[in-house]
This record gives C-alpha cells, sequence and structure tokens, in this order.
C-alpha cells in the first residue's frame, strides 16, 4: 500500500469522506447555437455600432487603470453610492476574461436582457485588468464603457470593490422588470391609505 492509499484509509477512519464530484455541472460552450451575423448586425447599430456590422469599438482606449462609472438620470444619489461601495447583492456574474469582443457584445446584451427578465437588479461583469492600454482586458473594459450607457436596461455601473475584481470588473444596476414595477406601484398605494 503506498502513502496516499495509507492517508485515505486513515482519513476514513476518522470518519472523513471524499466529496462526489459528479453533482457539478460541466458547461459546454461549443453546446451554443451560432448566431446570425445579421441579427449581430442588427444589435450593434441598435446600440450606436456601425450598421454593416463591424465590432463596436471605442475610438479611444481608457487608462486600464482608471475606474470606470456611469449613472442615467433619476437614479438616486444613495442607491448609486450603494452600487459604489458594493452593498448590494451581486446576484449574477459574467465572465468576460479573454473573450473575443465579438462574443462580448452579444453576451453582455443576453446576459443583461436575461437578468431583467428574471428580475436580477445588481450584477458582476468581469473582463480581467492588465498595466497596457492595447490589452484585451482594456479593450473590452472601454467597451463596456460605450456599450451599457447605450442599453435601456442599464441603470448604472462603477468599477467593483478589490475583493470583486477591483478595475478589472464592474458592478451593473439594472432596471426593474414589468412585474416588479407593480408591485412596486401597489406597494405605494397601499402604504398611501
Amino acid at each position: 500500500m503506498n502513502q496516499e492509499d495509507e492517508f485515505f484509509e486513515m482519513m476514513e477512519a476518522d470518519g472523513v469522506r471524499p466529496i462526489k464530484s459528479e453533482s457539478r455541472v460541466h458547461v459546454q460552450r461549443s453546446a451554443r447555437p451560432r448566431r446570425d451575423p445579421r441579427h449581430r448586425a442588427r444589435r450593434l447599430a441598435a446600440m450606436g455600432g456601425e450598421p454593416q456590422g463591424a465590432a463596436l469599438t471605442p475610438e479611444h482606449l481608457l487608462d486600464p487603470l482608471d475606474p470606470i462609472e456611469w449613472k442615467r438620470d433619476g437614479v438616486q444619489e444613495g442607491v448609486y453610492r450603494n452600487l459604489r461601495l458594493g452593498r448590494y447583492t451581486v446576484d449574477a456574474r459574467l465572465d468576460l476574461i479573454n473573450r473575443p469582443l465579438v462574443e462580448c457584445v452579444d453576451e453582455v446584451v443576453d446576459f443583461v436582457q436575461q437578468c431583467v427578465g428574471l428580475g436580477i437588479r445588481t450584477v458582476l461583469i468581469h473582463y480581467g485588468r492588465s498595466r497596457h492600454t492595447q490589452s484585451h482586458a482594456n479593450l473590452v473594459k472601454s467597451s463596456l464603457n460605450l456599450w451599457l450607457p447605450a442599453m435601456e436596461e442599464v441603470m448604472a455601473f462603477h468599477c467593483a470593490l478589490p475583493q470583486h475584481g477591483g478595475t478589472g470588473a464592474i458592478y451593473v444596476m439594472l432596471r426593474k422588470n414589468e412585474l416588479q414595477r407593480q408591485q412596486n406601484q401597489e406597494r405605494h398605494l397601499h402604504h398611501g391609505r
């Protein structure tokens, strides 16, 4: 019997059981259907991109160490401060690290729309960090700074706290979906009586 077998036998005698890994879910990216390029072109055009479907890239790249932030008119200052300070629970995450920029556009739009449909209000988008202006992470960051304000579902965004990715990630606040708006109106009607 080798050392590893002895170790596992000793641990089992003490009541330690191995974790079963078959309950994990493994996602295969290749299983996703490929998008029609015309669909992508329409989506980019709607977001301010070129109608021919060329990649929506910023004219000037941001400094990779600078934080990005934005809020739509009407977002209360206290709400934005809480987003900035990471006080809202992040209910969904999107990882764009090393993803081609062409995929990132579709991923961001689909992710945001799906989250709004599910009633998720605060999400984290992680794109990575770099010290180089021409890096892929900075290209995605600079692009997100253009894409997100163009999406009506996005209310505000701010770079994340260090424990959530710092300048390599952003918190995004999404608008309420129709059901949430109705519930909010009903709540205010009942409190007004």
